[in-house]
């Protein structure tokens, strides 16, 4: 069970009296993560960074190792980012593709991702298509197993959407697209942290994840995990002097495993900051944190829908930590701006970021509540409270 007390008196930003909904966006950190960065940002300023980058080595191994704890991999199956999005992206980039091969996006795949994909189809000849969702607004795994063929090269699938709290079913479509020999490309942006995440179980080839959402992480952190034979075969897009390295006058040497999906330059505060939310998110024992979060956005799922006017979004079977809700008569962004006048945080997500599940909702924009496990209940109720006197 989460000790909630522990965690809130761990949390500076919980001492404002503020009400922070915002964990999908960015989220409050924990003092550690807090100290962890500024007093290595301190120790450059006394010695430099590359003396105290080398004192703090065996420190920056452990970020990897701590990750790997989190989601059953191996340290050398992770690449340290500075984002979910570069992640995504350095992995997808690195895929070969010609003209006539597929390229499969879930309906509520996120924007980024989408444009990545219709840029390379238009470079290369491939086509991007939809996987179609059921009537409950989920992956529709009979139309995927319909869809898929020979020529579908990559699946790219959204584990939990930044517009609401669905939760797609990564591993059922990844047998499916595994069984015509194509590539899973799981985006864990907004899941990692507040859901179960088994690299194993899930058997996708590679996933995305940032620091700054549901980890607690610094801003400017994330990773990139590759199945270990994959990160030892391909190669990416672009490289340095710690991705490979130069070994004749017109030769160069990959590293052998997934650090050649990383550049030598990097925060190193921001990464040990990355680490030290991990280990915290250990150490509480996520099956806890994963439970809270749950309990807090059930409960406004149920509250919300009590509030004449207001309309709960979520869509699914399963859902996230992330609640999305529309205000009769009111924008998203007013609705945002007058909870902001009370102290309270919450995001609005427009059409653009999820162009394909909004525009077929026939949603602009949903307002989203995203509450940790250092939200109270109170907290929690006074948000409720605010939203019924709009």
């Amino acid at each position: 069970m989460l000790a909630e007390e522990r965690v809130r008196a761990d949390t500076p930003g919980c001492m404002s009296g503020s009400v922070f909904l915002d964990s999908a966006g960015s989220s409050l950190p924990p003092r550690v993560v807090l100290d962890t960065a500024i007093d290595h940002l301190r120790r450059e300023a006394e010695i430099g960074g590359y003396r105290a980058a080398n004192e703090r080595l065996g420190d920056l191994a452990a970020v990897k190792t701590a990750i790997g704890a989190l989601i059953n991999a191996t340290p050398a199956s992770i690449a340290l980012s500075d984002s979910a999005t570069r992640s995504w992206a350095d992995f997808f980039y690195s895929i070969p593709l010609a003209a006539g091969d597929r390229i499969l996006v879930s309906e509520a795949d996120y924007a980024s991702n989408a444009i990545a994909a219709l840029q390379r189809a238009r470079a290369t000849g491939a086509t991007v298509e939809k996987i179609p969702s059921d009537s409950t607004g989920q992956i529709d795994l009979d139309a995927l197993a319909k869809l898929v063929d020979e020529r579908v090269k990559l699946v790219s699938v959204l584990h939990a959407p930044t517009n609401g709290g669905l939760v797609n079913p990564a591993a059922e479509a990844t047998r499916i697209a595994h069984s015509v020999g194509a590539l899973v490309l799981l985006d864990a942006c907004q899941s990692t942290g507040q859901l179960p995440i088994d690299v194993a179980e899930l058997d996708v080839d590679a996933l995305s994840a940032t620091g700054r959402k549901w980890l607690r992480g610094p801003r400017g952190t994330g990773f990139l995990y590759l199945r270990p034979e994959l990160a030892q075969s391909l190669e990416p897009g672009r490289l340095d002097l710690h991705s490979a390295s130069w070994v004749g006058a017109d030769e160069y040497r990959l590293a052998p495993d997934a650090s050649r999906f990383e550049f030598w330059e990097c925060d190193v505060a921001g990464r040990l900051g990355l680490g030290a939310a991990v280990q915290y998110l250990l150490d509480l024992g996520p099956e806890n944190v994963y439970a809270a979060i749950s309990a807090r956005a059930e409960h406004l799922r149920e509250a919300l829908p009590e509030i004449p006017g207001v309309t709960v979004r979520d869509i699914g079977i399963r859902h996230s930590g992330i609640v999305s809700f529309t205000v009769d008569g009111l924008e998203g962004i007013a609705v945002r701006d007058r909870l902001a006048a009370q102290d309270i945080t919450v995001t609005v997500s427009h059409a653009g970021s999820t162009l394909l599940d909004m525009t077929g909702r026939g949603l602009s924009s949903v307002v989203r509540a995203s509450p940790h496990c250092f939200v109270s209940f109170d907290e929690l109720d006074r948000f409720v409270a605010a939203v019924a006197q709009l």
